[in-house]
């Protein structure tokens, strides 16, 4: 404060100083303007975190924000009255200053030094960038001391001013020139530096590069091979990245190149030698990826055909399991799993011919190792086959295990079904009585039927699988033909019971059908000797004879019908006794002698009855004649009293006569 308030300007030649140092703290002060922020802000931050202090930091604030204003308005007017106290003076004094200062920078133009490589070239550029910047400030500064120039108001003073003016202003103007000379040069020898910098860089980032794409490693496995190739790809994209950078530079080579200079001879030898690295790394990287890219096909055919052997082995394994099942629904499992693994080896059959085609493409492209993976395929497809062929072989100990255990079902229930049908056909029971034994006979009848067809078929069955099975050459050939042989004998067995229940049937059938005829047959006999009775009855109730014949010949049609079941009886009887001994035999001819008897009795009282029949029969026919001739007579009579001629009357008479003779004779 004190130094802005100082007004003393009693000596000119120290006014220029002044005034410079008045300049210099009014820059101080513009720097610590934002010193005054920062405490503004921290005041603010303050009164936030503390509350209670907010009154007192405000108080504080206040005094700093106007003891600041007071110092900036009073450095204002310091400056201010400096410069009108001897605005010519200090306009002279600043020409003077900035021409000596032009003339400094003249005698560093006029040294010339182009550096001897990037960096000093670098340096100089700086130096010269700080030139330009001087020499705009200085033109700035003209500016302003020509803007003040034109304010004085004393003509000798602007002469003095305008003398030092014109100077200043023609050391500018002469500068300008050396200053864009200079500039270009060394524009030019830092492009010629970076350039070969840049071919430095390039040169030894394509070496660096180099031994990996040069690389003989193409690794051992897939895995390893993989890695490689995606090395092996990120230096290609790193390459087409860089392609760009490494035109340009050879681009801006090229130009430096076509000039004659000493430092072109050495930028066309670093052109070429990137040129033919650049090419030699980007033709390498990919004679490399081709390389990786066939040694891929073989480490991935390698993977491919060991994890194929790997799965071949497994399922081997498999089909080597010796188990068959305990029983038929556990065989049917397995049998099952067996034949869908079975569809799973088949498929596989796609992918060892994909693993073929890998073989063919690598043999095709003449790969090292084709000696070597020709005879891993071979193994392969060997291992395949004989894979197939213990599929095989395993379903057919399982199929022939699951057949085994379904003949043996199908042989257990025939057996089953047999011994049932046995114990009805080895029945003993032959009816009670004629109705019974039909009854029995019927059903065994149906029995005997539908065994024989049902039993027929399901023994074929089983013959026709037992045959499949040996012709097939089954393991248990021996077995399954023991079982044949006791199916086809339980069978016979049965077949024999069944033939003979059908003939003990039949001849009970016949006996109770003898006892059951004779029965009939006695009943009609005892019917015929309950209507004898009636028929006598009748020649007593009817005077005409030719009822009492048709009613006789009647009843003798009947009988004559009843001596048909006779004989039929009769020889029944005859074969039945042939048949039968004790008891039946002795029953059999008691109910013949019983039906025989009552035959006899039956004909002689038909006997009987007809003589009867007969003897009415002519009186009856007696008593007509001799009524016809009494009403002859009266007739004749009557004729007299009426005079009928005498022939009618002897016509008559011979017609009686006739009659006469008839009835004698059927009385003889």
């Amino acid at each position: 404060m004190l130094m802005a308030r100082d007004t003393s300007c009693d000596e000119a030649q120290k006014l220029h100083k002044k005034w410079l140092k008045h300049q210099t703290f009014m820059a101080e002060l513009a720097q610590n303007k934002e010193w005054l922020d920062k405490i503004e802000k921290e005041g603010q931050r303050l009164m936030q975190e503390k509350p209670d202090m907010s009154a007192l930091v405000k108080k504080k604030l206040e005094e700093i924000r106007e003891c600041w204003q007071d110092l900036e308005s009073t450095t204002q007017a310091k400056a201010r009255q400096l410069f009108e106290a001897n605005r010519a003076d200090l306009l002279v004094q600043s020409y003077s200053n900035l021409d000596q200062r032009l003339k400094q920078l003249e005698g560093q133009l006029a040294h010339v030094d182009y550096g001897q490589d990037l960096t000093t070239v670098n340096k100089q550029l700086k130096k010269l960038q700080t030139m330009e910047c001087q020499m705009e400030e200085w033109y700035k500064e003209v500016g302003e001391l020509q803007a003040q120039a034109a304010s004085i108001p004393q003509q000798g003073q602007v002469e003095k001013v305008s003398e030092r003016q014109a100077g200043v202003e023609t050391r500018i103007v002469r500068l300008i020139e050396p200053l864009k000379e200079r500039r270009r040069i060394l524009l030019a020898s830092k492009e010629v530096h970076q350039v070969g910098r840049d071919l430095e860089d390039e040169i030894l980032w394509i070496q660096e590069r180099l031994p990996v794409a040069t690389s003989q490693e193409h690794g051992t496995s897939l895995q390893a091979v993989q890695q490689l190739m995606k090395k092996n790809q990120s230096l290609q994209r790193e390459l087409q990245g860089h392609r760009g950078r490494v035109e340009d530079v050879l681009e801006r080579a090229g130009v430096i190149a076509s000039i004659r200079s000493p430092e072109a001879d050495s930028i066309r030898a670093g052109m070429e030698q990137l040129h033919q690295l650049w090419e030699v790394l980007w033709t390498e990287t990919e004679h490399r990826q081709l390389r990786l890219d066939v040694m891929y096909q073989a480490q991935q055919f390698y993977f491919d055909a060991g994890e194929v052997e790997a799965w071949l082995s497994e399922q081997e394994l498999h089909m080597m399991n010796e188990e068959t099942g305990k029983d038929e629904a556990s065989t049917l499992q397995l049998l099952k799993k067996q034949l869908a693994l079975e569809q799973t080896i088949e498929d596989y059959a796609e992918t060892i011919g994909m693993l073929s085609q890998q073989c063919r493409q690598l043999l095709e492209l003449g790969h090292p190792d084709c000696e070597q993976i020709s005879k891993h395929q071979s193994q392969i497809d060997r291992l395949y086959v004989s894979l197939k062929d213990l599929a095989e072989e395993r379903k057919s100990r399982l199929e022939q295990q699951y057949w085994l255990y379904q003949l043996n079902r199908e042989v257990d229930e025939l057996e089953q079904w047999i011994a049932e049908r046995e114990v009805i056909a080895s029945s003993t029971e032959l009816g009670q009585d004629f109705e019974h034994v039909t009854i029995l006979q019927e059903k065994f009848t149906e029995f005997a039927a539908e065994t024989g067809s049902l039993g027929q078929e399901r023994v074929t069955a089983v013959n026709q699988m037992v045959d499949e099975l040996i012709d097939y050459g089954h393991a248990d050939a021996a077995t399954i033909a023991e079982w044949k042989d006791g199916v086809n004998e339980a069978w016979a067995d049965l077949l024999e019971l069944m033939e003979t229940r059908g003939q003990m049937l039949a001849a009970s059938h016949q006996l109770h059908k003898f006892f059951s005829d004779c029965r009939e047959v006695l009943a009609q006999i005892e019917d015929k000797q309950r209507r004898l009775p009636e028929v006598r009855a009748c020649q007593g109730g009817t005077s005409n004879t030719s009822t009492l014949q048709r009613l006789m010949q009647t009843f003798e049609h009947d009988i004559q019908l009843l001596v048909t079941q006779i004989r039929q009886l009769q020889e029944s009887a005859a074969q039945l006794r042939t048949v039968y001994a004790g008891e039946k035999a002795e029953a059999i001819a008691m109910q013949e002698h019983e039906v025989m008897q009552a035959w006899k009795e039956l004909l002689i009282s038909c006997e009987d009855c007809r003589m009867q029949i007969t003897t009415a029969t002519d009186k009856l026919r007696f008593f007509g004649m001799v009524r016809d001739q009494l009403m002859w007579m009266e007739s004749i009579i009557c004729q007299i009293g009426t005079g009928e001629k005498p022939s009618t009357l002897w016509e008559h008479y011979r017609s009686v006569a006739k009659q006469g003779c008839v009835s004698q004779n059927h009385s003889c």
